[in-house]
């Protein structure tokens, strides 16, 4: 997705907020902070998390739109607020003078933030399987709520792989009565999981996968390490997800473990453990669907705005105490 305005940004500029990422949740900040007459810069590297799916869902009004025309309409909505947005890829961060962030990006521009967003998401680790991640946002899922419906009454292998593959399996079996799961790298159910499975009708294979079997770009089962094949259409997997998080850590931060994998932790607003950067998304929630990342990248846009404000009226009353005892 380019950007003509880009071509005519200064590659050195001092800005009070930069967002790193140009996803759903990054431009949902910055289009918050634009209406608040912010200077506000996006970096992106044009690699959404969803941009193997066909489609989005649960986004209200959005219903099914193609992910790449929602961060299309995005980008259209931040630039009329005045946001400027580079296609490039910030290579570093770190501390510049009086609490400014400054970021150097692949071009060789340099900007100088005020406040940071961090909103590049997540990078999904899947299960080594051969063949697994050619058919990874079309016919191998995660989530039943993005995926689900689209996959309805149809032969569904759940790959289990940690404690999580139950609760998966039980989602899935919401919408199919054809749910298999293969335990794979997991172990055995407990005798619980085994009664809870049978009395809803999940059969359960103890073997590993060997291969994902497909005809052309359908998927159309596995191959066990046995040489047994099984027909599926469909494939669940729990990804393990690992924030971007090159420039926190750049910064000084650590990232945080997490059931899902690895985080960039920050409280319910947005703020990391770092003085005057935030993050915002998958990067944080891993599970935050588009309509949660939306939100969250608004409420940090929000946030970041207050926090700006806050520091406009130190200044102001620096200036405005100067002013007075030179009168005087």
């Amino acid at each position: 997705m380019s950007n003509a305005s880009a071509a005519h940004v200064n590659p050195e500029r001092e800005f009070d907020v930069v967002v790193v990422g140009g996803g759903i949740a990054g431009l949902a900040a910055a289009v918050a902070l634009g209406r608040s007459l912010r200077r506000v810069l996006v970096i992106d590297s044009g690699e959404p998390r969803n941009a193997t799916s066909p489609s989005a869902h649960n986004l209200l009004g959005h219903e099914g739109i193609a992910p790449r025309t929602l961060l299309a309409d995005g980008r259209r909505e931040a630039l009329s607020y005045g946001v400027e947005i580079r296609d490039d890829t910030v290579l570093t961060a770190r501390p510049g003078a009086d609490g400014v962030v400054v970021v150097d990006s692949l071009s060789g521009g340099r900007a100088h933030a005020r406040q940071l967003v961090l909103a590049q998401g997540v990078r999904d680790e899947l299960p080594a399987i051969d063949g697994l991640r050619a058919f990874w946002g079309t016919s191998v899922l995660h989530c039943p709520y993005c995926h689900g419906w689209e996959v309805r009454g149809k032969r569904i292998g759940v790959i289990a792989t940690g404690s999580n593959a139950s609760h998966q399996a039980h989602l899935f079996r919401q919408l199919s009565d054809d749910v298999t799961v293969v335990l794979h790298d997991a172990p055995a159910p407990t005798d619980d999981e085994r009664r809870r499975f049978d009395a809803r009708g999940i059969r359960v294979v103890d073997s590993r996968i060997l291969r994902v079997r497909h005809d052309g770009d359908a998927l159309t089962g596995v191959e066990l390490d046995d040489g047994t094949e099984l027909p599926f259409d469909a494939l669940v997997v729990a990804p393990r997800a690992t924030a971007r998080g090159e420039l926190f850590e750049q910064l000084g931060g650590t990232l945080s473990e997490h059931p899902m994998g690895r985080m960039i932790a920050a409280d319910e607003m947005g703020a990391t453990a770092i003085p005057g950067v935030w993050s915002a998304g998958n990067g944080t929630d891993p599970a935050a669907t588009l309509a949660v990342a939306a939100a969250a990248g608004m409420r940090v846009g929000a946030r970041v705005n207050a926090e700006l404000v806050e520091q406009d009226v130190r200044a102001a009353l620096v200036a405005w105490g100067d002013r007075a005892a030179t009168a005087w």
